[in-house]
Parts: structure tokens; sequence; C-alpha cells
């Protein structure tokens, strides 16, 4: 048998092509689901008004008092408007209006690919800075010499790094919804997984689980819980120690998981999920066995400075409200005074730094086609329509069932609107005064947001996973067949706490 008559391996599709198609799933979907929006109401700070929005365009001024959200039926205080905790658009209950059509056609579906992009230019940035930043480290030779060290240190105890990285990134998840943030760490960790005889899926799995728990459970996160609890009217304390709880569950379960996983492939490289680019990996990722170094005072210096550039943009994001644009800031100053350290000359600074922000072109594309999709479905006018017929859902029923069902509505939800803030601010007036209905406090409500929403962003593509698989190299469906046992884990973690915490209020 020929060559030519051998049945061709099916290759599953790149990022790019997978988004391509969810596009044309959400240009169908704009079609097919009638439209429809409510009035949304935000607050102008300079006027002191509230200003509502019709769905006609047509704009109405209150004024900025509790009064006004009293009469609105908004539950939130006016301290949450004027001290910046709520700033996107807020639904107004009840003022949902069926609208005509507005299905997609081939041109909005071309013009949101630049739309996106530019929608999420901050970000692009980001990885930019981060990409050059790496270049730097890279080209002194001091990461090749740090990874070295480390995996002579860590000989014997390799599972100690899943368990420290792993953990780390969830408390970020949980305290200040680390996300995209974490696209930083992966050129930083995988070559250190690599190194202490792991695969890339490993390293994967350790930032991109932690973070997504830490976001399912959050605590204190200001971009989910606290946003949501206040368009609900209630403390963001309120179901605290129940998410607390699942927090501290989920970790255990994860790095169960994750050690399952990681001594099969250390055992049998062959095993791992992604053995076949197992090369690409090892060579896109820079360690070097022959290029490995004895590591100076100047290269320890570097390294900690470089380690101090994540410390500085965490604290930023946390206490300095700190955004994209000041950590891309941040990556641009640190890999400019690292290459000085390092004794390049300016020409050398400038060429290595482009080259490594290069190497990220393709990463930040895939943002950019991840974000066209929310566009091409908010210009479709589908999203509100989503709200109002999974709200019909939970009236009247038993407690329980509710709670369950405000879960499966907000995973549901949560992918066609991924912003975890812009869902809280659209759906959460609508569904928390539900739970009056059927006796159940609204922290209940917040919970299965919470819940709902991080169980989608494990494995949503329009989210930051995408990036994530395009910068690592590992095809979507080679992470789903990953990470589907551990979605159920956590599905079913969070319905029990979820029931549990329905049981006790």
């Amino acid at each position: 048998m020929t060559d030519l008559n051998k049945k061709k391996k099916f290759s599953f599709p790149s990022a790019y092509v997978v988004l391509f198609i969810v596009m044309i799933i959400a240009v169908i979907l704009t079609y097919v689901i009638p439209a429809g929006e409510y009035s949304k109401l935000t607050y102008d700070g300079d006027a002191e008004v509230f200003v509502i929005t019709a769905p006609d365009g047509s704009v109405e001024e209150m004024p900025g008092t509790q009064e006004t959200l009293d009469t609105l039926g908004i539950n939130a205080t006016l301290e949450n408007f004027t001290g910046g905790n709520i700033r996107k658009p807020m639904a107004v209950s009840g003022t949902y209006v069926p609208m005509e059509q507005n299905g997609q056609g081939i041109t909005d579906f071309l013009m949101n690919i630049p739309y996106g992009v530019y929608d999420c230019v901050d970000i692009i940035f980001f990885i930019f800075m981060i990409g050059g930043a790496v270049g730097i480290v890279n080209y002194l030779g001091v990461f090749n010499a740090g990874i070295t060290e480390l995996a002579r240190v860590s000989k014997g105890r390799e599972q100690i790094i899943i368990a420290v990285v792993c953990f780390l990134i969830s408390l970020g998840g949980t305290s200040f919804g680390m996300c995209e943030e974490t696209i930083a760490f992966y050129p930083i960790l995988i070559p250190i997984f690599l190194k202490t005889g792991y695969d890339a899926m490993t390293g994967v799995a350790a930032i991109w689980c932690g973070s997504a728990l830490g976001c399912m459970f959050s605590t204190v996160n200001p971009f989910s819980v606290v946003i949501a609890s206040s368009a609900a009217g209630i403390n963001f304390s309120e179901g605290l120690t129940i998410r607390l709880i699942g927090l501290i569950l989920g970790v255990i379960i994860t790095l169960w998981y994750i050690f399952r996983y990681a001594k099969k492939v250390k055992a049998d490289p062959t095993v791992g999920i992604n053995y076949e680019n197992q090369a690409w990996t090892e060579e896109h990722f820079g360690f070097k066995e022959e290029h490995a170094k004895k590591m100076t005072g100047k290269d320890k210096f570097i390294l900690v400075l470089f380690f101090l550039t994540f410390v500085i943009m965490v604290v930023g994001v946390v206490k300095l409200d700190w955004w994209f644009e000041q950590m891309a800031v941040l990556f641009l100053v640190s890999g400019v005074i690292m290459g000085i350290i390092g004794g390049m000359n300016e020409k050398k600074i400038c060429e290595v730094f482009i080259n490594g922000a290069s190497d990220l072109v393709g990463v930040a594309l895939v943002c950019g086609l991840a974000r066209a999709v929310n566009m091409l479905l908010t210009s479709g006018r589908v999203s509100d329509t989503l709200l109002y017929t999974m709200s019909g859902w939970v009236e009247g029923m038993s407690p329980i069932i509710f709670a369950l069902t405000v879960m499966l509505m907000f995973l549901v939800l949560g992918f066609f609107i991924a912003s975890t803030s812009g869902l809280a601010i659209l759906a959460i007036p609508i569904i928390a005064p539900l739970a009056d209905t059927v006796g159940l406090p609204r922290e209940i409500v917040i919970s299965g947001y919470l819940f709902g929403q991080g169980l989608i962003n494990l494995i949503t593509p329009t989210n930051t996973i995408l990036p994530v698989l395009q910068m690592t190299n590992i095809t979507y469906d080679k992470y789903l067949k990953w990470v589907m046992p551990l979605f159920g884990l956590y599905a079913a973690l969070g319905a029990v706490m979820l029931v549990i915490e329905t049981m006790v209020c």
C-alpha cells in the first residue's frame, strides 16, 4: 500500500479554527434566538444622576439617590455606585423588551475580528510586554541557570512545586480574580516543570486549574463576588464560610488529580496527553541543558528582580487598582532594567525584547478572536433574551432545585458573557430577587453565580484557555480529554456545597 492510499490521521483544528467555528455558531444564534434587551442603568458621577438607557436608545435621567434605586427595585446601595464598585451598565428588572431581530451577517462576522482585537488591546499589549521581558531573561541565560539549580534542590520532591504553584495561583484567583494575568506565568513555569520530569500539561494544569478553582470559590474577589453581592444588595461576606470550605476541598481534589497524572508522566513520558509535541515544547520554552551555566551573583540579582516584578504586579492589582496598562508598563520597565544589568546595549535590548514579544503574537490574536464571539452575541441582542428566558425557569421552585438551577443558568450564561463582572451586573439584579420568592437568602444566588461561572470558565473557548493552549501547543481536544473528569468533580463539589448552603440557611 502506498503512502497515497494510507488514511490520513485526523488533526484537531488549531485555536484559531476553533474560535472561527464558535463565531459561526454565534452568528447562527443571532438568527435563532429572539432579540431583546433590558434597560440599562449607569451612574454619572460628575452630574450625580442615574442615567437609564432604554432598548430603543432613549435616555432618562433620575436623581442620584438611594430613593431612585429603591423605586427601580434595585437593592444595591448608593455607595456601590458612588464608590466605584459598580461601574458597568446594570440591567433593570422588569424592563425587558422584545426587539427586531438583528442577525449578524458576513460583514459583521469579519469586522468583529478587528473589533475584538481593539476591545482587548490592553490585554494584548500586556502579553507583548511579558514576551519581551521573558525574552531578555532567556537571552541572558539566567533562567536556564535558575531552572538547573531548582531542579537540583527539588530532586525527589518535585510534587512540592506543583502544590506550591497551584495553591498560590488559587489564592490569586479567590482574592482578586487572577485569570488573564496568569498568562505571565506560563513562559516562566513551564520550563521548570519540564526540567523536573513533567510535561507542559502538568504546568498548564497547576496554573490554569488553580486560577479557575480560585475564581469559582471567590472569597474577596472584587471583580466577581464583591460586585455581584453589591448588585444583590447584600454584603460579600455572606456565604463566605461555605466558599472558603469549598476552596480548601477544591485545592485538595485538584492536587490529587494533577499528582495522579504527573506521576504517570514522570514514570513514562509517552503517556503524556501532549507527548507527540514534547520536542516542540522543550525547544520552544527555551531550556537548553548544554547552555545552562553556574549562577553568578549578577544572575541571582536578575532573577530576584524578575520575580519581584510579579510580586509588584500582584500588589498593584490588589492594592493600587492596577489593570493591564500598568502591568504592561511594569514588565516593559523590568525587561529594560534587567537587560542593562545583564550588560546588553540598547540595540540588543530592543532586538531581543521585540523578538520575545513577537513569539506571543499568535496568543494575542486568539484573545481578540475570543472577544469577537461575545461582541457578535451582544450586537445580535441575544444575551438579554437568554437571561430573561432563564429567569422564568426558577420561579416557584423548591429551594434546593432553585439553587442548583441557578448554578446551571450561570454555567450557560457564562459561555455567552465571559466577563465575570459583566455577567454579575447584567444578571444578578434580575435573578437575586427571585430567591426571595422561594424563601432563600440572596447569598445562594451569589454562590450559584460563582460556581456556574467558574465551571464554564474552566472549559469555554471564549475565555483565556485557548490563548494558553496556543502558547503551549496543546490542542483543545486534548485539553478537554484531560480536564473533563476534573470538571465533573468540580461540578459535583459545587452542587454539594450549594445544597449544604441552602439547607443551613
